[in-house]
């Protein structure tokens, strides 16, 4: 038995990478952890081909590969009903604060830079898979004028589908499904990356202000920051 879980070790998990011995390194380690189910993909397009036939439970894909880039294979599978709720876990030598805001902006559930341990890889996703909660009958969050479905990961507000990453798709539903609640900066990372996930406060001051950027003029008026203690959401002044 895995001790990253009694039901981990039934994980399908789907390696994208060009490199035939960065593979097999991957796959040594993830079949160290219980990981019985890891297929493989030498490149983009057949990658794409396997995750939408036989949608696995997480995907660990290779930024810098030549033919199909890792940020078009990440933008197709987000766009496509069979993947979209697969979570991405995007592994990449660059690691320059734009490109890891590109990589999450573009679908990835988490970036991790290279090179990175065994055990950090194995933290990275037994936290995703920790996020996985169990199917409940109504999954759509209404509040103000928004609409969160979690089932289809689909935001519209007043009818508009917006675009979010993975993290801010979590925030904003946290915050939606506990109107006027305080969370702290603390709560919002466990809430959303689950315990000990090694981020900082300043990385959700940034997903909250990408967030408010992204709902207009409703962000303002409805995500509030309470100084010293972290943000909620309001139902404001005005709705929309």
């Amino acid at each position: 038995m895995s001790r990253y879980g009694t039901n981990d070790g039934n994980k399908k998990i789907l390696l994208i990478n060009d490199d035939a011995s960065t593979r097999e390194l991957l796959r040594l380690a993830l079949r160290s952890a219980g990981f019985t189910s890891v297929p493989e993909a030498e490149n983009g397009e057949t990658g794409l081909v396997l995750a939408r036939r036989f949608p696995p439970d997480l995907i660990l894909l290779d930024l810098t590969r030549p033919g199909m880039d890792g940020l078009t294979v990440c933008r197709q599978l987000k766009s496509s009903p069979e993947t979209r709720s697969v979570p991405i876990l995007m592994l990449s030598a660059r690691s320059g604060e734009s490109d890891i805001v590109l990589g999450l902006e573009t679908g990835a559930s988490d970036y991790i830079i290279k090179p990175f341990s065994r055990n950090i890889l194995l933290a990275r996703i037994r936290a995703q898979f920790r996020l996985q909660k169990p199917y409940h009958p109504s999954r759509v969050i209404q509040f103000a004028g928004l609409s969160i479905d979690r089932d289809e990961r689909r935001v519209s507000l007043a009818g508009r589908d917006l675009r979010l990453s993975f993290s801010e798709f979590e925030i904003l539903a946290l915050l939606a499904s506990h109107g006027d609640r305080v969370f702290t900066r603390g709560q919002i990372i466990r809430r959303v990356k689950g315990e000990d996930y090694p981020v900082t406060d300043r990385s959700v001051d940034v997903q909250i202000v990408n967030l408010r950027r992204k709902l207009g003029t409703w962000g303002p008026a409805h995500i509030e920051t309470v100084r010293g203690v972290g943000y909620r959401l309001t139902r404001g002044k005005t709705e929309c």
